[in-house]
């Protein structure tokens, strides 16, 4: 029983952890802390595969929350922090990439599909209509 309080208390301690880190950084106003929280869960580790710099541990997204941290206390706005973290991680880091021909199918592919799927199920209900009518 013991050990059992022991590893429970270590798995709180872990998960603990990566929320004390928001509490340690000082913000001058209660708008840059919103505006910070915003930033770091539109934003994607370039590491994890499909994490926000808030819900990831790793190295890079501590760093990376504390970049953002920065510059918002320098003043920057969110659009050039944006700016700033595309030029040096690319469009990865974005949880909703910019519309571009790069990245038309990317938002229009799964509307285009369900389209296409429409057009094949009333084809075969056609054909299997025309069926049953030509064996009657």
């Amino acid at each position: 029983m013991t050990s059992l309080k022991v590893i429970f208390t270590w798995l709180v301690l872990a998960f603990s952890v990566s929320s004390m880190a928001d509490e340690i950084m000082q913000f001058s106003s209660a708008l840059n802390k919103t505006r910070y929280q915003s930033l770091i869960e539109e934003l994607r580790c370039p590491k994890c595969q499909n994490q926000n710099l808030a819900d990831s541990a790793s190295g890079i997204a501590v760093d990376l929350r504390e970049q953002v941290h920065q510059m918002i206390e320098n003043r920057k706005t969110d659009q050039e922090i944006i700016e700033y973290m595309v030029a040096r991680y690319g469009e990865f880091v974005l949880y909703r990439p910019q519309q571009s021909s790069a990245t038309f199918l990317l938002w229009y592919e799964p509307f285009i599909l369900l389209g296409l799927g429409f057009v094949a199920f009333v084809l075969v209900l056609r054909a299997n209509r025309r069926k049953r009518e030509a064996s009657l």
